[in-house]
């Protein structure tokens, strides 16, 4: 009877008591889950039955049609199953990763563009029992039988005699380092993406009113974020494949009246470049931003369109490895405290630590960024013997960034204490880019440094410039305007045959 309330209350459009129930429901679940009572299903789509839940082309999927499509995806796969999803911003893989994600199936998550030479490299490595691909990658099945095929995609058997065990709160595989194609995924459990997905649909205030589209990959955390934000909530979700430089792609955003816009920094550059927000667009509510730094020019130039056009424009701060958000900039702060990351996200929090591992209590000094929270992962895998490994991280993750404090407790990066870039949105880490490079190209003579917008290749042979270049756009999907080859004398080495990375960053 209570459900029957809730449900009828929810089709009224109740908000108040449907973020109660919202509220309670999640307290539940995770108490559920702690005890060990928790049954999996971590997206109840019966709740919202009749709501539309996805859109793609002129075809509209309520939430029991999701439901039904997952049911019948799943039938012929056993639980604790591994699948490599190769994923496309399309219903098959949406359908199929909500499926397998409810059904304690865990999903290694690929992008369907993957070089096929890393495709290979990635089953090898974890031996996945099913493949869900679309069904124009059916090479990549090597003969193994399809056991179910629709929505564009089919279910292969991969026919794998000894799969790998898998760790009993392990729920997906996404990968961290990303665009390199490198073979190690964050292991994230369902209490991650159950507490992040509550703590990101409050502090935006999402509810079965809003309407989201697909901008960012769904191998990508930020991307698989608004999928779980927005079919946690009973809203709605725009798939579409365009790019949000196309015509194609705005006049969908109008026709869908969609409420709410994602992107990482470069993706905001380049609106900004096109004036895309010149355009009327009545249905935009929010616009957010993470993947990265975004200019102060531009946060403010974004902030003021938001405050003149009664939009909000929110900034925030992830990582794979804490499941997707860490911390948010509330708009009504966003020119007060430009620059900032803002503040923890509801039930996580910080801390700073200076190199001696002491705790930084005065503001406005640098430390490394500590976050504590429940969507911090369970750690990494490298190979599929790591599927069965526990919680390494217990809550806590060293961000691998330098930061300071105001007087306010907003959190402000200053710097980032490992190797690697955000290009994108995407993380990429130098070290495994230039192993990359070398074991193709069988030379040694390479080395690797780079600004967020920039990935410079060092090398001694001026015959590889061209080739090295092509190479990573080719296999990364970097941008080939993102990449650039120079050649030096010799690679900058100490005595003891390291390399000088700060001689190469001269050079930048």
């Amino acid at each position: 009877m209570l459900d029957k309330l809730i449900v009828a209350c929810i089709g009224n459009k109740c908000k108040i008591i449907y973020m109660i129930y919202i509220t309670v429901y999640g307290i539940i679940t995770m108490l559920l889950y702690k005890y060990e009572l928790w049954g999996i299903m971590v997206f109840d789509l019966k709740i919202y039955n009749d709501n539309t839940a996805v859109f793609e082309g002129d075809l509209r999927y309520s939430y029991s049609d999701l439901y039904e499509m997952g049911e019948k995806i799943c039938e012929s796969v056993p639980e604790r199953s591994l699948v490599c999803l190769f994923t496309t911003n399309t219903i098959g893989s949406l359908a199929g990763y909500i499926a397998f994600l409810n059904h304690g199936i865990v999903p290694m998550m690929v992008d369907a563009n993957t070089d096929a030479e890393l495709i290979y490299r990635l089953l090898e490595k974890y031996r996945p029992s099913f493949y869900w691909m679309p069904e124009a990658m059916a090479d990549i099945a090597d003969g193994h039988k399809v056991v179910f095929s629709d929505y564009g995609y089919m279910l292969v058997d991969a026919e794998v005699e000894k799969p790998y065990e898998l760790y009993p709160e392990l729920a997906v595989l996404i990968t961290t380092s990303g665009s390199t194609g490198s073979p190690k995924f964050v292991r994230q459990s369902y209490r991650n993406i159950v507490s992040n997905t509550q703590s990101i649909v409050e502090y935006l205030g999402i509810d079965e009113n809003e309407r989201a589209i697909t901008t960012l990959p769904m191998n990508y955390v930020f991307g698989l974020s608004i999928i779980h934000t927005h079919l946690y909530a009973g809203a709605s979700i725009v798939l579409t494949e365009e790019n949000c430089y196309s015509r194609a792609f705005w006049l969908l955003f109008n026709d869908k009246q969609v409420t709410s816009i994602s992107g990482v920094p470069f993706v905001y550059e380049m609106l900004d470049k096109l004036r895309a927000f010149k355009k009327p667009l009545p249905s935009l509510k929010t616009l957010t931003q993470a993947g990265g730094k975004l200019s102060k020019e531009l946060q403010h130039k974004y902030t003021e369109y938001a405050r003149n056009n009664d939009k909000r424009f929110v900034i925030m701060y992830g990582a794979s490895e804490a499941t997707a958000r860490m911390a948010y900039l509330p708009f009504e702060y966003s020119l007060d405290k430009e620059g900032s990351i803002g503040i923890a996200i509801p039930g996580g929090r910080f801390e700073l630590i200076d190199m001696e591992g002491n705790i930084v209590q005065d503001s406005h000094k640098n430390g490394e960024l500590i976050y504590y929270g429940d969507n911090v992962t369970l750690g990494y895998a490298k190979s599929g013997e790591d599927l069965a490994r526990g919680d390494e991280n217990h809550g806590r993750l060293l961000t691998g960034d330098i930061a300071y404090r105001d007087d306010d407790g907003f959190y402000y990066i200053a710097g980032r204490k490992k190797r690697f870039l955000k290009m994108l949105g995407k993380r990429v880490n130098l070290d495994e880019t230039e192993q990359l490079l070398k074991k193709h190209f069988n030379t040694t003579d390479i080395a690797c440094a780079g600004t967020d917008d920039k990935l410079c290749i060092f090398v001694t042979d001026a015959d590889l410039v061209d080739e090295m270049v092509s190479y990573m756009s080719e296999v990364t999907g970097i941008n080939r305007g993102l990449c650039k080859a120079s050649v030096i004398d010799e690679i900058p080495k100490s005595a003891s045959g390291k390399i000088l990375y700060s001689e190469l960053n001269k050079l930048l």
